[in-house]
């Protein structure tokens, strides 16, 4: 088995500023290091290399994602705004998506990035592949940077795949803490892309993300969310995927499995409140694998998204890459007896009561 990354040095140097997290700084507020900094990335990327994992995989050059590819999915005033802002100190390009210098180029690189993911995986160069990008996409519409995304990163790639590679049925799940409704967006109409998003209740965006948004005109039924309550655990993710997710990707028999990733639904993280595990996401990492080798020969394309504790995220990355990759290198997770202890892992009944919810849309695909 050949698992792919992505990787390059530039996506550490987009620069967010200073905040306070994801609040700006001024009055009271007391300015530090913005939430989506380098340093989550730059961890994951010293962690595989300090394992030995590093050295299992395949590297995959990224390159700038070309005008034509962006404009796929953003409009060319949005592009042509970004494109203004690329020599400018530290401004927020839309609603929480702070850039800095030289970030559209680097957004650029990001998009690109995944996009040569999706061509390695589709090519048979590797069977699988990490994009460790940054910027991250989920979020961003196509009019508007936000959640700190600049370009839609995998809906981009996605477009690249339906309009150029003869790929005719995708499926997105995101499992980032946050609605990945920027990917929402860019399918909500499209039969032929499943985009599926678990992740807390309205999170962010608070106002996206509900089950009851289910797709538009021909795209009816192929977008779903399941958005669980605040404090949900390990069972609760293995449920939503074993009663949810893995049967839609049944029904859906897509050509391609691809998960916008983030690991933001780790019980450390500081923007969200979930108490996802490293042997919790390797869980989930393991169901995808198994129903992408019955349905599209294993074909799965992850791309980085959020996770914001910089010391837990790099062992959370770590599972979901060596279990792609087929590998148990026995690193050890120092988190994972403290969070994998807490009390209501385990599946609670007002959890189950939205799953079951949920489990009502497979009747739509």
């Amino acid at each position: 088995m050949s698992t792919g990354l992505v990787f390059h040095e530039r996506y550490l140097w987009h620069h967010t500023g200073n905040h306070a997290d994801y609040v700006p700084y001024g009055g009271l507020v007391e300015p530090m290091q913005h939430a989506e900094s380098p340093d989550t990335k730059r961890r994951i990327k010293n962690l595989l290399e300090v394992s030995g994992l590093l050295d299992e995989l395949t590297r995959i050059k990224p390159r700038p994602a070309t005008k034509e590819e962006i404009l796929r999915f953003h409009t060319k005033k949005y592009f042509e705004h970004i494109q203004s802002l690329n020599k400018t100190i530290s401004l927020d390009a839309g609603v929480s998506a702070p850039m800095g210098i030289d970030s559209f180029d680097i957004a650029l690189l990001s998009a690109g990035g995944v996009i040569e993911a999706f061509d390695a995986v589709i090519n048979g160069t590797v069977n699988n592949a990490y994009a460790l990008v940054r910027p991250p996409g989920h979020h961003a519409m196509p009019d508007i940077a936000m959640g700190f995304c600049i370009f839609g990163n995998a809906a981009i790639a996605g477009l690249h795949a339906l309009a150029k590679r003869d790929i005719q049925r995708i499926a997105y799940v995101d499992w980032d803490v946050h609605h990945g409704n920027g990917t929402q967006a860019a399918f909500y109409s499209n039969p032929n892309v499943l985009t599926i998003s678990v992740h807390q209740d309205r999170n962010f965006p608070t106002n996206t993300g509900l089950i009851e948004e289910n797709g538009e005109d021909k795209g009816t039924g192929y977008n779903i969310n399941i958005p669980l309550p605040p404090g949900s655990g390990v069972g609760a993710y293995e449920a939503t995927f074993d009663r949810v997710i893995i049967p839609a990707l049944y029904k859906f028999m897509p050509e391609l499995i691809v998960v916008p990733s983030g690991f933001d639904g780790g019980a450390n993280d500081p923007v969200g409140r979930q108490m996802m595990t490293s042997e919790g996401f390797g869980s989930l990492t393991r169901k995808l694998m198994t129903a992408a080798r019955d349905l599209c020969e294993g074909k799965i394309i992850m791309t980085h998204e959020g996770g914001y504790s910089a010391a837990a995220v790099p062992f959370l990355a770590h599972r979901v890459i060596e279990t792609l990759a087929g590998k148990d290198l026995g690193i050890v997770d120092p988190f994972q007896n403290i969070i994998g202890r807490m009390g209501q892992q385990e599946l609670q009944p007002h959890q189950d009561n939205l799953i079951k919810e949920a489990e009502k849309l497979l009747i739509n695909l």
